[in-house]
């Protein structure tokens, strides 16, 4: 009897230390080894850092030349002080993985179409197809071909291998305890990183701006309503307020000749859907403006940037001082890569915008058989090359996928993938796809110090192309609209083309010398909100999907209503709330509603809206009216554009007031699901009706009296994983459209103002996080606040360590080990 308890006693230990040393898949959960997840002593506990906790007082690196000290200060922001490149980059490497570990392999693998081994399939094979269709974008092909630039380049390649070396260092010493919190969580441990994981989140970035599309959507308008319907719906310039750069007549170049074959459309026999794997998010933009020193009350030149992104946690920055011979950089970094994006030094400070302009061509492809081992060009069958994806599937058998590459580019779908989208023989053809010396222009950037160098260290930037705001101590202002852009004869790139013709490819190139660029202005000031770039007398065609209307008018109106403004001023415009879009449109609305035949709470809406001052407040009552109002106007204007398993676009805001004041007869004012035939003053008197439902319904979910705009808009800072408890619900003004362009899930990611006096350079900054990774730490979320209540912080820059000992947090020491 004794030995049958002990064996069961036994049997149930084994039973127990074995489900409490494995993770197990309930349907789309993981759930982690509890054993060790709840360890006390090694656990999620000892994921948790107080305010006020610091990091070791010395550290031994293998790799190191020399001494390298590292000052937190009370942001938790490093700044690095090192002797030579190799040794600060392979620190800041290190400090990276030391605070952002998890997010960037988590974001790398993302980008590469890893995702499936790390969680699995997902439900439905959801992640499995996500990581298939990254793998068919050619994320991976593209990270290669910038790598072996890199490769090439002894310098670049010296501070992308220091930094990979930083990484490693860090994470070959971590044990169980020491791991982020959502490597427990998911029960993996972190892989090497490479140089190519580098490269990888490179490209992540240049999809994150550089992916918006629409030629398979304009080809099916095409189709459909004809070419003067799609020239009224989807122009290719709107005509609207202040280019980037307008100088009419002062552009002394003679543009590149067009070449004279003409362009081969591709209009399928069957209409396109596409699939939303190119959809860039509702919001993603952003702002930035410069001001001389004569608009400035110092005297000195300000400029202001302002990145609109996706808004996660962990941030998608990392505020960080680079300090050794050569270079005296700070500001937003990305965890991934070594070099600072947005920021200042002594002598200069640069920013970017979206530049917006379409780097993107869809090719129609007409393959000899059913193998795709041969395609035609230019009347001769052509080999294709096939590229196996080794896809491995956590808990899963390992997904092997062919992608079909053309000198165009991979083809993305065929009938093993989304067949149902009638596109299967479309090749991608993308600028982030090129070889590329984008990292160097970083390198050169840092290290600027005065308009020269800024110029020649843009001469390196091919994707994704921004527009690049410059200042300088020396009282310089510029803004340069920078990317690789091929030379475009009108409506190429609008819609899909034959493949089957070298000619109808790219080309030629704009110069580097021939993209937009304004100096000095005589109006004192430069600025860009990812609006048309320049003036109708810039030689250049110019196509993109669409441009922004109404931020840029707003900035450059507040600009020019002073002679001179302070600092504090310009933090103020970064959270202006004023919607011009609203200013423009709705008092043609409610003079299109008449208040009898309203029920009681749509004259109480009517009452809130006629009285709105068209600000998005976060407890504006009428700004929550008017955005469900404006939502529900739109969709109903364009239901046409809801076509089952057909892709087609939404008309712009701009365009949509525009049609609404002078053309309210148009055809597409009528409802496709009802019997009568309406115009858009019925379509607005509906589409109010329905807005107020919309709104009172909401109101009742809420068990609210009133609809404050910040709680109807319900924003948030989601954790990248989407994991609930590590994310934060926000209460903040703004919109798309608006200065705070703070929309439901994206927004202002990173806000810098910087002062540049030739006394020193000042700058202040904030962002919607903290430089933590760790949702244990008081540092994950700890600026959250201050980015929603509209403060910035003073960015502490200095110039040796001794300079900051009374207002750092901490100081660490690394040595090499050898020493």
């Amino acid at each position: 009897m004794r030995n049958a308890r002990f064996l069961i006693s036994f049997v149930i230990t084994v039973i127990l230390i074995f489900l409490l040393n494995n993770s197990w898949q309930l349907g789309a959960t993981r759930i982690p080894p509890l054993g060790k997840f709840l360890d006390p002593f090694h656990g999620f506990w000892q994921n948790i850092e107080p305010k006020g906790f610091t990091g070791p007082a010395e550290l031994r690196i293998e790799g190191l030349k020399d001494k390298v000290t590292v000052v937190y200060d009370s942001l938790l922001i490093p700044h690095i002080f090192a002797n030579n490149d190799e040794d600060l980059y392979l620190a800041q490497g290190y400090i990276h993985a030391q605070n952002r570990l998890w997010q960037m392999e988590w974001q790398t693998h993302a980008g590469a179409g890893r995702i499936s081994q790390l969680i699995g399939p997902g439900a439905g094979n959801a992640v499995l197809e996500y990581d298939r269709s990254q793998r068919r974008l050619g994320m991976v092909f593209a990270a290669k071909n910038l790598l072996k630039v890199i490769e090439k380049d002894p310098k670049i390649n010296s501070m992308i291998e220091a930094y990979t070396t930083g990484v490693n260092h860090f994470i070959q010493s971590l044990s169980y305890q020491d791991l982020p919190i959502e490597y427990k969580l998911m029960d993996y441990r972190p892989e090497a990183w490479t140089n190519l994981k580098c490269a990888q989140f490179v490209k992540v970035m240049c999809q994150d701006l550089n992916m918006g599309d629409k030629d398979i959507q304009m080809t099916n308008a095409l189709k459909l309503f004809g070419s003067n319907m799609v020239d009224l719906l989807y122009p290719d310039n709107e005509m609207v307020g202040d280019p980037i750069v307008n100088k009419p007549g002062e552009w002394n170049f003679t543009s590149l000749p067009l070449p004279k074959d003409s362009i081969t459309l591709a209009l399928s026999t069957s209409l396109m859907k596409s699939e939303e794997i190119l959809k860039q998010e509702d919001g993603i933009g952003s702002n930035n403006w410069a001001l001389s020193g004569s608009k400035t009350t110092l005297g000195s030149p300000i400029l202001c940037s302002d990145p609109h992104l996706g808004l996660n946690l962990p941030s998608i920055w990392y505020v960080v001082q680079q300090h050794a011979p050569g270079i005296n950089a700070m500001g937003a970094s990305f965890p991934g890569v070594p070099f600072i994006p947005i920021g200042y030094n002594d002598s200069i400070t640069w920013a970017a915008t979206n530049a917006e302009r379409d780097v993107i061509d869809w090719f129609k492809i007409t393959f000899k058989d059913n193998k795709r081992d041969l395609y035609l060009l230019d009347g001769k069958w052509v080999p294709t090359q096939k590229v196996i994806e080794e896809i491995t599937v956590r808990g899963g058998e390992t997904f092997y996928d062919t992608v079909v590459y053309t000198q165009w580019g991979p083809v993305t779908y065929d009938k093993t993938f989304k067949p149902e989208n009638n596109r299967s023989d479309f090749a991608f053809r993308w600028i982030s796809h090129d070889e590329s010396e984008d990292v160097r222009a970083y390198y050169l950037l840092n290290r600027a110090h005065n308009f020269d160098d800024y110029m020649k260290a843009m001469d390196y930037i091919t994707s994704p192309a921004q527009n690049w705001a410059f200042a300088s101590v020396h009282g310089d202002i510029a803004i340069r609209v920078q990317g690789k852009f091929p030379v475009r004869k009108p409506k190429e790139g609008k819609f899909a083309l034959d493949g089957s013709r070298s000619a109808n490819g790219w080309q030629q190139f704009i110069p580097n010398d021939q993209n937009i660029m304004w100096k000095n202005p005589q109006r004192g000031f430069i600025s860009s909100a990812n609006q048309y770039p320049a003036d109708s007398t810039y030689p250049y065609y110019i196509q993109t999907d669409s441009y922004e209307a109404f931020r840029n008018r707003r900035i450059n109106s507040l600009l020019t209503s002073k002679e001179k403004f302070s600092i504090e001023e310009m933090m103020q415009m970064h959270e202006d709330n004023y919607n011009l879009k609203a200013a423009e449109i709705l008092p043609h609305l409610v003079s299109t509603v008449s208040s009898s035949n309203l029920s009681v709470e749509e004259k109480k809406a009517l009452d809130f809206l006629s009285s709105w001052d068209y600000f998005n407040e976060a407890n504006s009552v009428g700004a929550s009216y008017f955005e469900a109002w404006w939502e529900t106007l739109y969709e109903t204007t364009w239901d046409e554009m809801n076509i089952t398993n057909v892709s087609l676009s939404y008309p712009t805001a701009y365009t949509t007031i525009k049609l609404i004041k002078t053309q309210p007869q148009l055809s597409f004012f009528d409802i496709r699901n009802t019997d009568q035939e309406e115009d858009a003053t019925q379509v607005i008197l509906l589409s109010f009706k329905n807005a107020v439902k919309k709104i009172e319904e909401w109101k009742k979910t809420q068990e609210s009296e009133t609809v404050p705009w910040a709680d109807y808009k319900d924003s948030s800072v989601r954790h990248l994983a989407r994991l609930e408890p590590f994310s934060f619900h926000v209460k903040h003004g703004g919109n798309n459209n608006i200065i705070n362009a703070h929309s439901k899930r994206s927004g202002p990611s990173w806000r810098m103002v910087a002062s540049m006096e030739k006394a020193g350079v000042r700058a202040w900054g904030v962002y919607p996080g903290g430089q933590s990774g760790n949702p244990g730490s008081f540092y994950y979320a700890n600026m959250l606040s201050h980015w929603t209540e509209g403060e910035h912080y003073p960015l502490l820059f200095i110039h040796s360590p001794e300079e900051a000992e009374s207002k750092s947090l901490y100081s660490t020491t690394i040595n090499p080990a050898s020493k």
